[in-house]
């Protein structure tokens, strides 16, 4: 079956919530692409779908289900550090931001957080977080009783309680934070750097084995003070730009007038305790058409 003019009006309206799906089950951007694509084709070819929002939603997750089995192998032979692809959220690229619970679940560390759980636990636990599905819903989707699906749902908060975030900074004083990490960085200002990062901060880097990036966790003020150090040597390079990405305020990396890279601080009140950097430029290809770069 052909598609209308109006079935096609029909899924243009869905494609920013799949996406927005298929991103948070997978963390990667590139792949949420290939996932709404491929759920548009049978879209095309159905003539089914008496209710078009379930029906792709169900596809879309499935999909996604069938990708994770072979992720998780992908990602284990991955060189270094493996984080999401970046998005730039303030166009909205990934659905309604409007609720904590909506924001959190785009944020690098949460995503990282749910590479812990079981695909299905995964599913669940974004379609009730992030898209406000119902027990019985979540059930229809992935084909399993609604008992079961709140199983799932209980043990992926558990696992994800386990390392969640403790605090969430207000988007203004986020905004502030952010501004005086990114100062005292560039400036080499150690004393500063000391007063903002927690004692047991940690660092994570993803090149991919294809930019220069550590390959381990730097755990420590010192070892991330001597990392951030380094930064600060590029100084009359480097341009770090605060951007809405991944729903919270992060620091768009441009060498040279080029983006290389995306670093988000993670705060636990005024201290820094974690900080994420994607510099593989595989993960930065999304961002940067969306910059239009």
């Amino acid at each position: 079956m052909g598609v209308t003019e109006e079935r096609l009006e029909r899924f243009e309206a869905n494609r920013g919530r799949l996406f927005g799906v298929a991103y948070r089950l997978l963390g990667e951007a590139s792949g949420a692409e290939d996932v709404v694509q491929d759920a548009y084709l049978r879209w095309e070819r159905s003539d089914t779908a008496v209710s078009p929002e379930a029906w792709l939603t169900k596809v879309v997750t499935n999909l996604c289900l069938d990708r994770l089995t072979s992720a998780r192998a992908r990602r284990e032979r991955y060189v270094g550090t493996w984080l999401p692809e970046p998005v730039a959220t303030g166009d909205g690229a990934l659905g309604p931001l409007e609720t904590v619970e909506q924001r959190e679940s785009l944020s690098l560390g949460m995503l990282v957080l749910l590479e812990r759980l079981t695909p299905p636990e995964r599913a669940v636990f974004v379609l009730r977080e992030a898209f406000g599905h119902s027990h019985r819903e979540v059930a229809e989707i992935l084909e399993v009783s609604e008992p079961h699906a709140r199983q799932l749902y209980r043990r992926a908060q558990r696992h994800v309680a386990e390392a969640r975030k403790r605090f969430t900074a207000p988007p203004e004083q986020r905004r502030k934070l952010l501004e005086l990490f990114l100062e005292a960085t560039l400036a080499g200002d150690v004393p500063a750097l000391e007063r903002m990062l927690a004692e047991d901060v940690v660092a994570w880097a993803d090149g991919g084995g294809k930019a220069r990036a550590v390959r381990r966790p730097l755990v420590g003020r010192e070892q991330v003070l001597r990392y951030l150090r380094v930064l600060a040597e590029y100084a009359g390079r480097i341009r770090l730009v605060p951007d809405m990405v991944n729903g919270e305020l992060a620091l768009v990396v441009y060498l040279d007038g080029r983006l290389s890279g995306v670093t988000a601080p993670e705060f636990d009140g005024d201290r820094v305790v974690a900080i994420r950097s994607i510099a593989n430029p595989d993960k930065l290809a999304f961002i940067m058409k969306q910059k239009k770069m």
